[in-house]
């Protein structure tokens, strides 16, 4: 699979995924932040329902909910756009950008479940 290969399927996985969530298009927040003991509940802004809820011991921070919430579908919709920008450009003729290519590659094998 070639590069460009590998940046196509990672984008098209993640625009299948964030058009599959029709109204749960975000941005989320955590609404019960504060409350303790867990569950932190995760929300989708302007649509009445729950995205998700985390269930972690009462000790720990609640960065998982806070985590979830910050990867709303508006984030993965940017990710798309950024993966498809780096397919058709020549690296031979730009080696300077060789470093960046490899981290979007990165973001794309993690996507496709292809990462190392």
């Amino acid at each position: 699979m070639t590069p460009a290969d590998e940046l196509h399927a990672a984008a098209a996985k993640l625009r299948a995924l964030t058009t599959a969530l029709g109204d749960c298009r975000g941005p989320w927040y955590v609404v019960n932040r504060e409350q303790r003991p867990y569950p932190q509940r995760i929300d989708n802004i302007g649509v009445p329902y729950v995205v998700a809820s985390t269930t972690t011991d009462p000790s720990h921070p609640p960065t998982m909910a806070d985590y979830i919430a910050a990867m709303h579908p508006g984030v993965g919709n940017a990710l798309v756009k950024w993966l498809e920008s780096w397919v058709g450009i020549d690296f031979s003729e730009h080696a300077a950008m060789a470093g960046d290519l490899a981290h979007a590659l990165a973001v794309a094998r993690q996507i496709n479940g292809t990462a190392p």
